[in-house]
């Protein structure tokens, strides 16, 4: 009997345990824990991914699924909401600020395959407009202007060799039009009339993809560009318009759009000749972003449901041998008392509940699926300042009582070992609603609102940008921050910290400043402005969570600095403020009284085959 050494001139290894990276397809082993020949097998699919800043439709995108951009729109489903100039940036996990445009438009077109620092936007409605824009990286600057002013149109190439293509005017258009890098030239004309179609590739090799002719009928039809003339491609396998499209005229991708009257998570391939089934999105929706090519793209926003609304929701394509479980909040055990400005610290695993508004004083300690009680803190109340974990934890400065109706409590801090809190250093001055992080024995609290002696101790105080270390034994002051701040959110440590938001007086703060041991200096601004929000993480790696922002009371925002700056995350289920927050590990707040929730990060793991003989 021929085996397949014979056959292939390699043996099948064998190994303990199973293969666990990339390099593992298309490669046949033995796995000795399960008796059982595998293989890695490459597989498509969606996953969520980090939501927009602002959710909006009607607007376009360019790049790389690892360094995507999103720019224009209108942020919301009907005729009257207001066009956006906005621009924002992806990273492969989430969105920061961009550039804004020189012109605030929607239904604009753009180049498909140009780069995140060299792209190009043109066209669109706000009002009608025929101006070009390109992006360095970082702001925009005007180029030369389309022929034919319209919206609703389709674009592909590169910033110095684009394509623009039908749209609408007064009406439906098919003409064409060419860039170079500094102006437009008239092309041949597409067979159709047709504007809200998809559009992908490049110059000399473009597709034009589905979309609505006259008497709003959607189309299933492709049509191909050779760098000349226009010819028809394959038909679609349902009709869509304002659907989206990414990479190339033989190896492309279409998803989303409306096979009236609804809106699609349909997703489609296209091989150069025919269109194929992939697995659907998450969320229907027509009018978002893209970026990306036909094995790793990006959707983002666009309007979804019905009657319609505005997402902000972003979704990833993958073609690979990991199977992609997204990073998300899932519902922990119920909080035992409903507060709000109660203090974690800890993690999702060992965390330790106390204190919160209205003078509780109640403690609970978490092991990760239910909250126990334990000993009351004696300085209970709400804006504590805190830091540790849940076997030597630290709590300093607060306010116990009501809004305007109570006082600061005492300058004693009260250290937590496990069980009991006990007295530990004298702060050198009453202080609440500052942020805290580090360790019991190496500390740092910052900013807040501080008695001002001789002022009395109900109440009466003023915003500071006082810093105060903790040893384990005894506080002192240290270099204070560049801006009086309260209400912040702060992660780190002694030496390495960074804090974020507050309220300044602007109602809701988006300054940053990082903390190197000895000094502060100022940061990358929070996307979001916000106060009352929380805080976890490292100075590299610091999420900043819920809080209050404008229009948003009781928000579900959270942001990522990576050191250098502000990224968007998967959003809260339950908006809230004045949030306790641990280590991944979101608890009780305004708005969301007694519900938590834990944050468990991007996971990846190899798509394993188990060989039969069957």
């Amino acid at each position: 009997m021929t085996d397949y050494k014979t056959i292939r001139g390699k043996k099948i290894k064998s190994f303990a345990t199973d293969l666990g990276n990339e390099q593992a397809e298309g490669q046949i082993f033995y796995s000795n824990t399960d008796d059982q020949f595998k293989t890695a097998v490459a597989s498509s699919a969606w996953s969520s991914s980090g939501p927009l800043l602002t959710g909006r439709r009607g607007f376009w995108g360019t790049g790389t699924q690892t360094a995507g951009l999103a720019f224009g729109g209108k942020d919301g489903p009907g005729a009257g909401t207001a066009v956006t100039n906005a621009t924002e940036e992806y990273n492969g996990s989430g969105w920061s600020t961009g550039g804004n445009l020189g012109t605030a438009r929607y239904v604009l077109g753009g180049a498909t395959n140009a780069p995140q620092t060299a792209s190009l936007g043109f066209g669109g409605y706000g009002p009608l407009t025929n101006s070009t824009e390109e992006y360095d990286g970082s702001s925009w600057t005007s180029g030369g202007n389309l022929n034919t002013a319209r919206g609703f149109l389709a674009g592909a190439g590169t910033q110095t060799a684009a394509l623009g293509f039908g749209g609408y005017t007064s009406g439906d258009v098919n003409n064409s039009e060419e860039y170079n890098g500094t102006s437009w030239t008239e092309g041949n004309d597409l067979a159709q009339t047709i504007r809200q179609m998809a559009g992908n590739g490049l110059q000399t090799a473009a597709l034009s993809v589905g979309g609505l002719t006259g008497g709003d009928t959607a189309r299933d039809i492709t049509e191909e560009y050779n760098g000349t003339s226009w010819s028809s491609g394959g038909t679609m396998a349902s009709a869509h318009f304002s659907l989206r499209s990414v990479g190339t005229q033989d190896d492309a991708l279409a998803f989303g759009g409306s096979p009236p009257p609804s809106k699609s998570t349909q997703t489609q391939a296209y091989d150069g000749s025919s269109w194929s089934s992939k697995p659907t999105m998450a969320t229907a929706r027509n009018g978002s972003s893209c970026s990306g090519t036909s094995t790793a793209a990006i959707t983002a926003g666009g309007l979804t449901g019905a009657p319609s609304t505005i997402t902000s929701t972003s979704e990833e394509f993958n073609v690979t041998v990991n199977t992609i479980t997204a990073g998300a909040w899932a519902t922990g055990g119920t909080y035992p008392t409903g507060t709000f400005s109660a203090k974690f610290i800890g993690s999702k695993d060992a965390a330790l509940g106390f204190a919160g508004y209205n003078s509780i004083t109640e403690a609970f300690e978490y092991d990760g699926s239910s909250w126990t009680a334990t000993n009351d803190i004696p300085n209970g109340g709400f804006g504590l300042g805190f830091a540790g974990t849940q076997t030597a934890g630290l709590a300093f400065g607060g306010y116990s009582g009501s809004f305007g109706g109570g006082s600061f409590n005492p300058t004693t801090s009260n250290e937590y070992n496990g069980s009991s809190f006990s007295s530990g250093g004298t702060t050198p001055f009453q202080v609440r609603d500052g942020t805290g992080f580090g360790t019991q024995t190496a500390s740092l609290g910052a900013g807040g609102y501080a008695k001002s002696p001789p002022q009395p101790s109900s109440g009466v105080g003023v915003k500071t940008a006082n810093t105060i270390s903790y040893d384990g034994s005894s506080f002192s002051n240290v270099n204070s921050m560049n801006t009086a701040i309260e209400l912040l959110g702060g992660a780190g440590t002694q030496t390495a910290g960074v804090v974020f938001g507050g309220q300044t007086p602007p109602p809701h703060g988006n300054l940053t400043e990082e903390w190197d041991g000895t000094n502060w200096t100022s940061a990358s601004n929070l996307n979001t402005g916000r106060r009352n929000l929380g805080g976890f993480g490292i100075q590299t790696a610091a999420y900043a969570v819920g809080g209050r922002a404008s229009g948003a009371p009781n928000s579900t925002f959270v942001e990522l600095y990576n050191g250098t700056s502000w990224i968007t995350q998967p959003s809260l289920a339950t908006g809230r403020s004045s949030i306790a927050v641990a280590s991944n590990f979101a608890g009780p707040g305004s708005g969301g009284t007694q519900n938590n929730e834990e944050f468990t990060g991007e996971t990846t793991a190899l798509n394993l085959k188990t060989i039969t003989d069957s």
